[in-house]
């Protein structure tokens, strides 16, 4: 199913942010923070503006971005977990996050994705 957000919206999954521990706990899923840092899946045309022009959005299909805990209403698609959000909650764009640590290796950091 192709889904096209109308407007100033744009559709984001949500990226997992790991295995929760805090002192050697595990936390099971229903105590867990949902993560706050996903993926945009599809971005719609941009606003109209009053002069009845478009502002294109500053975020694109393929982007990573950070979003407030509450942000975006929260929709299910062919049993997938998505948010549909408006650009203005959107707080940052991840530059370069298909870049991450993975490791060090005798003093110098290991880089996967490059």
């Amino acid at each position: 199913m192709h889904v096209r957000p109308l407007h100033d919206r744009i559709l984001v999954q949500r990226l997992d942010e790991g295995e929760q521990q805090i002192g050697g706990i595990i936390i099971p899923d229903s105590a867990k923070e949902k993560p706050q840092r996903g993926k945009v899946i599809a971005a719609g045309n941009g606003k109209v503006s009053d002069d009845g022009g478009r502002v294109k959005l500053d975020v694109k299909a393929g982007d990573t971005i950070l979003f407030g805990k509450y942000s975006g209403q929260e929709i299910k698609l062919d049993g997938v977990e998505y948010l549909i959000m408006k650009e203005d909650e959107v707080l940052a764009a991840i530059e370069g996050a298909s870049t991450t640590t993975t490791g060090t290796t005798k003093g110098r950091t290991t880089r996967k994705g490059r």
